[in-house]
Formats: C-alpha cells, sequence, structure tokens
C-alpha cells in the first residue's frame, strides 16, 4: 500500500479579476496559507499558464514551476477539461459550447475541434516537460443527445459513436503516450464517458489503450445514484487522479435524477462543500489506499450554497484528516514466528 499525497486544489474555481485570485504567485500563496501541499493547473485560463509555451520550451517550464515551488507548492497535474469538451461536439450543442473556444474560432466548429486537438497535444508535451505523470481532461460528447432512449436508437448507433470518439481521440492518447503521460476522463454527465459502462466501451473502442484511464470523483456519481465505492473495486487498475467533491441526492415526489430543469439550489441531486454532502469519503479513501492509490487528493470546489473561500479553507483539513498514512507493517507481526521452510512442514505435517 502507499500514502494518498495531499491536500492539493483545483484553481479553476478560483481564478478571479480581484486579488489574491489573479494570478498564479498570488493565488498560490493563498492556497499554502490554507495548509494546501499542491495545485491542480486549469490550461485554458492564461492567467494561470501559457500552455503552447509550456509545450515548446523546458526553460519556460522550470521557470513557471519555480514560482509554485516558491509558494511551497507541487504542481499535481494540469487540466483540459474545456478544450477535452470540445474535441467532440454533437452540433446541437455548437453555439452552447463555443463559449469554451478563442473567439475568432466561434462559429466554425470544424477549426475549433482541430484547435481542441492541438491544445491537448500541447498539455501532453507541457506534461511531460513539468516532470507530471498523469492529465485530467473530458472525453467530449457526440451522443448525449440519446442518453435516454427515445425515440428508440437506431441499431449500431451506440458502436459507432464510440468508433467516432476513439477515432478522435488516438492520436492524442499516441502523443500522451510518447511523453509518458495517462489520460485521465472524468466521468461526467454530458460527456459520451458518464459511467464505468461507457468508459470501458470507449477503452475498447481505442484498442484498450494503456494511456486511457479515469479521474475519479464521487460526486458525479452520487447524482446518477451509481454505487462509487464497487466503482473503485471496478476500475482500481484505472484510476490515475482523484476530485475530493462532494455531493447530496434528495428525491422527492416532484423531481428525481433528471432535476426538472431547476437551478442547482432545488435539485434533488446537488454539490456541496466537503463534508456537507452524503459522500463517505472515509470508505473512499480507505479503498483508494488499499488499492495502491499514490496520486493527488486534490478539492474540487463546487457548492451550490457555500462561499468558495470558506469550502476552501474547510478543504485542506478535511483532506489532510481522510488520509491515511499506509502501514509498513502488519498488526500482528508481534507474534510472527519467522520464516523457516522446515517448520512449515512440521506444522503442516508434511
Amino acid at each position: 500500500m502507499k500514502t494518498i499525497k495531499g491536500p492539493a486544489i483545483f484553481l479553476a474555481q478560483f481564478m478571479g479579476d480581484q486579488p489574491p485570485f489573479d494570478n498564479l504567485k498570488t493565488i498560490c500563496k493563498w492556497a499554502a496559507s490554507l495548509g494546501y501541499a499542491g495545485v491542480q493547473i486549469p490550461t485554458w485560463d492564461a492567467r494561470c499558464i501559457d500552455l503552447k509555451q509550456a509545450a515548446e520550451s523546458k526553460d519556460y517550464c522550470d521557470e513557471w514551476k519555480g514560482i509554485i515551488e516558491s509558494c511551497g507548492l507541487q504542481v499535481t497535474e494540469l487540466s483540459t477539461h474545456l478544450q477535452g469538451q470540445l474535441v467532440a461536439v454533437h452540433p446541437a450543442y455548437d453555439d452552447l459550447f463555443d463559449g469554451f473556444a478563442p473567439k475568432e474560432l466561434r462559429g466554425n466548429p470544424k477549426e475549433r475541434t482541430a484547435w481542441a486537438i492541438e491544445q491537448l497535444k500541447y498539455a501532453a508535451k507541457a506534461s511531460e516537460n513539468l516532470g507530471l505523470t498523469a492529465h485530467a481532461t473530458f472525453s467530449g460528447a457526440l451522443m448525449w443527445h440519446t442518453v435516454y432512449p427515445w425515440p428508440q436508437r437506431p441499431a449500431g448507433l451506440v458502436e459507432d459513436g464510440f468508433a467516432a470518439l476513439a477515432k478522435r481521440w488516438l492520436p492524442i492518447l499516441n502523443a500522451f503516450d510518447k511523453s509518458g503521460v495517462d489520460v485521465c476522463y472524468e466521468i461526467h454527465p454530458g460527456e459520451d464517458l458518464h459511467d464505468g459502462i461507457t468508459f470501458e466501451r470507449f477503452w475498447e473502442a481505442t484498442g484498450k489503450h494503456e494511456r486511457c484511464n479515469l479521474l475519479y470523483d464521487p460526486s458525479h456519481f452520487v447524482l446518477q445514484q451509481l454505487d462509487y465505492l464497487q466503482y473503485i473495486d471496478f476500475y482500481h487498475d484505472f484510476i490515475k487522479m482523484f476530485h475530493v467533491k462532494d455531493a447530496e441526492f434528495n428525491p422527492t415526489g416532484k423531481s428525481g435524477v433528471y432535476g426538472g430543469y431547476q437551478d442547482w439550489i432545488d435539485r434533488p441531486g446537488r454539490f456541496r462543500s466537503l463534508g456537507d454532502g452524503q459522500v463517505d469519503f472515509k470508505s473512499i479513501f480507505s479503498k483508494l489506499t488499499q488499492y495502491g492509490f499514490d496520486g493527488w487528493a486534490v478539492l474540487e470546489w463546487e457548492c451550490c450554497m457555500k462561499h468558495p473561500e470558506q469550502g476552501a479553507a474547510e478543504g485542506a483539513p478535511f483532506i489532510k484528516s481522510h488520509i491515511i498514512r499506509a502501514t509498513d507493517k502488519t498488526f500482528d507481526d508481534f507474534a510472527a514466528t519467522g520464516k523457516d521452510q522446515k517448520f512449515n512442514k512440521k506444522v503442516l505435517g508434511i
């Protein structure tokens, strides 16, 4: 067993126009002051990183990483959640997702997709230059509009959809393989990879690519009513990243999993700050430790009622209190009789 690293914090939800959230050094000092040991970086935010330069210049990466380390922190992973989403967008969502792309590419889905793929390839090389081994992203979606089978899906639609999605991702996965970095898909509603079965189908469509892995976030499984603990039993070999995020699901006679188009505060399924929801983090940390997960425990703050600064301040000690220092001895070692094959045979009567 190994000890999980942390606590760390994903900066995406905290970047802003006011100090200390408006540049990399000041937000890192803020995170360190709260007790965090690592930061996960949203690469679409130019205040955090110049992704293209990070891919092309080791000197830039060394200087950039030095800023973070001067604050007493480590870089845990880079994230391309927004760019990954744009690798595969169904035309029905073009206008909604155009906001994730540079202004000059909006209204041009073909060029937008090419840009997204290039961004992912930059992220592979940047991760290599930074000495990172895992990367966070979304899969995008070609089939989400068919998630509920009415009207009935045409025969072969799902197989064709995963084949098309894999075709887009294979060059990216190969680039990450060349850089020695795992691609960790956050399993998330709205993505074609939104549960265990969809991940398996995609993985198989990629030819079981060894760089195709998982970012584990139990909050999305609470909202789907999926067994997030057994999920670890099934997929622990693929879990290379961990978002520590809480959630709750309180269905009523009026609304359930689909949420009734309501605002987050009124939905039965809601994201909550750590400790305010229903996720059994003691069991999660135990299972991940049992299976030898040695990545980072990264706070992703999303809450429909609590202020982010309060959530961040409470998050570091919460994560720290759940990290299990993996034992290097067995509790009954004091009673051990040593290793002696001759004695073993005597005990066995052979």
